[in-house]
């Protein structure tokens, strides 16, 4: 008897921004090696048109749409894209942040709140608005939120960051028991201290992340790579019957 395989993506139509680099383009890779037919999107048509061809030369599908997910015509322009184009969505991953302000709390100015804001929370919430109701007029699909244990544990010179990634949590939740009775299972996932372009401030900086490493069990930070395993598995069959979930991926961080 053959044993199915609950990982499998094939025709699926799967959206990841940030998809450029880090944890969005591992995302993205590994989604299209399991069959589905990724959107690569960030706010730069040139770096996801990068992404795209290395899945297609891995063997994948894929296509790049650029979006700024702080602008909401771009929002309502990539869904109205992906529509005309594929006729549904089965798969949206909420990867692109925000973070321009690194430093003390009371430092951070309109401008720094602002972007954050309007990214982090804003950008979210319409994505998944957007995103849920393509979803469920064709037979239902997943999201996942990246979202940060930063969300549970401020981040020292994170603020508003952290508070943005509460917020996500929170919004995961909401949508999770709004969107189950239309087929839509919404969840997250909260990465530790990863090795991304995006977390440099930590993790390029030797006395910040010798500090850092004295809170996380494992004794290192992860790779873009081992994050992307938990969104395969909140997006495919296998996590079927899992809606509202946060899945820490932080190396034992918050059991510390």
């Amino acid at each position: 008897m053959a044993t199915p395989n609950t990982f499998d993506l094939s025709g699926k139509i799967a959206l990841v921004t940030g998809a450029s680099r880090g944890i969005g383009e591992s995302t993205a890779k590994l989604l299209a090696a399991h069959g589905a037919h990724v959107i690569v999107s960030s706010r730069k048509i040139e770096a996801c048109l990068d992404v795209v061809e290395a899945i297609k030369a891995a063997g994948g599908s894929a296509e790049a749409m650029a979006c700024h997910i702080g602008e909401m015509e771009q929002i309502e322009a990539i869904f109205k894209s992906i529509e005309d184009k594929h006729g549904r969505l089965d798969i949206l991953v909420n990867n692109a942040a925000a973070n321009p302000h690194f430093g003390p709390i009371v430092d951070t100015d309109v401008s720094a709140f602002q972007k954050t804001v309007d990214v982090n929370i804003r950008g979210y919430f319409f994505m998944s608005s957007y995103g849920a109701k393509l979803m469920a007029a064709h037979g239902g699909g997943a999201i996942v939120n990246v979202a940060s244990v930063n969300g549970m544990i401020p981040g020292v010179f994170q603020g508003i960051y952290s508070i943005t990634k509460a917020a996500v949590i929170s919004m995961t939740k909401a949508f999770a028991k709004e969107c189950a009775p239309i087929g839509v299972r919404v969840n997250a996932l909260l990465p530790g201290a990863t090795d991304t372009k995006f977390a440099a401030a930590l993790v390029k900086n030797p006395a910040i992340l010798e500090k850092a490493l004295e809170h996380i069990p494992m004794n290192r930070v992860a790779q873009p790579d081992e994050m992307a395993g938990a969104v395969l598995y909140l997006v495919s069959p296998a996590a079927s019957y899992t809606t509202g979930t946060c899945l820490n991926v932080d190396g034992g961080y918050l059991l510390v």
